[in-house]
C-alpha cells in the first residue's frame, strides 16, 4: 500500500488560528524585552547622567521650531563656535562627550523610528498574506484554445453534462475540476491552488499566486525585525553572564529578555537561510513545488529574465514594492499576479523572431509568386541558401534580418 505523506498535512487545519495567536505573542515578547526592558530605563531616567544635556538638546530642538527658528539655530551656532574656539583647549573632553550624546540620541531616534515602521509593514504583512486568497480554480474551468491545441484527442475529462471535454494542462481528480498551468494540489486546503508554492502553517494559509508578494515581504521584515531585537538584547545577554550574581532588573524581566533573544536569534538565522532560498526562487520563476518538477538539463520555460520574474511577483511599480499591495495598473497589465495565466519562453521567441523576413523565390515562379515567411517553426527547417524542393517549385530560403531572441 502506498503510504501518502501529505495525508499528514491535513492534521494542520486543527491548529487553526492558534498560530497567529503564537506570532502575536512571540511580536508581544520581543517588543516588551527590546522597548520596555531595555530602552525603557534610559527614556524614563533621561539618559541617567546626560540628563540635563539631553533637556538642554530637547529645548533646543523645541526653540528651533518657533517663528524664528531658523535665525535662533544660526545665532546658537556661531556662539558655540566662538566659545569652543576661545575655550578649545579646556572643552576638548567636555565637547567630545555631548557631541557623542547628541550623535547616539539621533541615531537611536531613527533607529527607533524604523523598528516601529518596520513592525508596523512586518503586521500589515502578515495580516495580508493570512486573509488574502492565494488562488483558486474556477468552477469547471477550461484551457483557452492555445492552451489546448497542443493536447491530444484522446486525452478528455469527464464534465458535467456527461460529455468529454478536452483537458486542461492538468486534471484533478479530487476537485474534478482542470487545473492551470503552475497549480497543485493542496492536502490541507483540500482544493488546487494557483501557483502553490507551499502550506506555511505560520500564516494559516497556503501561499500561492496572489499572495506570494505578501508573504515574501512578511518573511523579509520579520528577519529584519529579529536581527535588530537580536542586536539591540545582545548585550543584555552578555551583561547575564557577566553579572550572575548582580542583575540591575527584576528576574521576571531577565527571564523575558533571555527568551526573547534566544528566540529572536533562531528566527533570525532560520529566516536568513529561508530569505536565500526564495530570493533564488525569485530569480528563477519558480516555486518550492515546481523545484523538484523542473529539469535542470532544460531551461526552465517560465524563466524570463531576472527583472520579468520580479515583476511577476512584486508588480512594475516600484514605489509599491515594499508595501503588500498591488497598484490597478499591476493588475490589468500582469496576467501572472491572477494566477491563470503565464508567459512562457516559447512565446517570447516567438514573438521576437516574428520580426524576421524568411523569403521564398521560387526558381521556376514569377515575382508575384514569392512567399513570404514567419515565425519561430520555420527555424527547425530553414537555413540561409538552402534549396527545398516542393511540389514543381523550388524554393531557396534566406533569413533575413533575423531576431531569434
Amino acid at each position: 500500500m502506498d503510504l501518502n505523506m501529505f495525508r499528514c498535512c491535513s492534521g494542520l487545519r486543527l491548529l487553526g488560528y492558534l498560530i497567529v495567536v503564537l506570532v502575536a505573542a512571540i511580536v508581544a515578547v520581543s517588543y516588551y524585552a527590546v522597548v520596555v526592558v531595555t530602552w525603557g530605563p534610559h527614556l524614563l531616567d533621561g539618559g541617567s547622567q546626560w540628563s540635563f544635556e539631553y533637556d538642554t538638546w530637547q529645548a533646543i530642538q523645541i526653540a528651533g521650531k518657533g517663528r524664528h527658528g531658523e535665525r535662533f539655530r544660526i545665532i546658537l551656532w556661531t556662539c558655540v563656535l566662538i566659545i569652543v574656539q576661545s575655550f578649545y583647549p579646556s572643552f576638548i573632553p567636555e565637547i567630545w562627550k555631548l557631541t557623542t550624546f547628541i550623535v547616539l540620541v539621533l541615531l537611536k531616534a531613527r533607529l527607533k523610528m524604523f523598528s516601529i515602521l518596520q513592525l508596523a509593514l512586518l503586521t500589515w504583512s502578515y495580516f495580508m498574506v493570512v486573509v488574502q486568497d492565494p488562488g483558486s480554480v474556477p468552477e469547471n474551468w477550461k484551457p483557452s484554445v492555445e492552451e489546448g491545441s497542443s493536447l491530444t484527442a484522446s486525452e478528455t475529462w469527464p464534465s458535467s453534462d456527461g460529455l468529454e471535454r478536452r483537458p486542461a494542462v492538468g486534471y484533478c481528480s479530487h476537485c474534478q475540476n482542470g487545473k492551470p498551468p503552475r497549480c497543485h494540489h493542496c492536502s490541507v486546503c483540500q482544493r488546487c491552488v494557483l501557483k502553490m508554492d507551499h502550506h506555511c502553517i505560520w500564516v494559516v494559509n497556503c501561499v500561492g499566486a496572489r499572495n506570494y508578494k505578501f508573504f515574501l515581504l512578511f518573511v523579509f521584515y520579520t528577519f529584519l525585525e529579529t536581527t535588530m531585537d537580536t542586536l539591540a538584547l545582545l548585550p543584555c545577554f552578555i551583561k547575564f553572564f557577566r553579572e550572575a550574581k548582580h542583575h540591575s532588573i527584576s528576574p521576571s524581566n531577565l527571564a523575558i529578555t533571555f527568551l526573547a533573544f534566544v528566540l529572536n536569534l533562531a528566527f533570525a538565522l532560520s529566516l536568513l537561510c529561508f530569505v536565500i532560498m526564495h530570493l533564488s526562487l525569485l530569480s528563477s520563476n519558480t516555486t518550492s513545488v515546481e523545484v523538484h518538477e523542473k529539469k535542470k538539463a532544460v531551461r526552465w520555460k517560465y524563466d524570463m529574465g531576472r527583472k520579468k520574474n520580479f515583476e511577476q511577483v512584486f508588480g512594475c511599480r516600484k514605489a509599491l514594492w515594499f508595501f503588500p499591495l498591488f497598484s490597478k495598473e499591476d493588475l490589468e497589465k500582469i496576467p501572472a499576479l491572477h494566477g491563470l495565466d503565464f508567459p512562457t519562453l516559447t512565446e517570447v521567441s516567438t514573438t521576437s523572431f516574428s520580426r524576421s523576413v524568411l523569403t521564398a523565390i521560387p526558381n521556376t515562379c514569377p515575382v508575384e509568386l514569392c512567399h513570404h515567411w514567419t515565425g519561430s517553426a520555420a527555424t527547425t527547417f530553414v537555413s540561409a541558401g538552402r534549396r527545398v524542393g516542393f511540389g514543381q517549385f523550388t524554393f531557396r530560403w534566406a533569413v533575413v534580418d533575423g531576431d531569434e531572441g
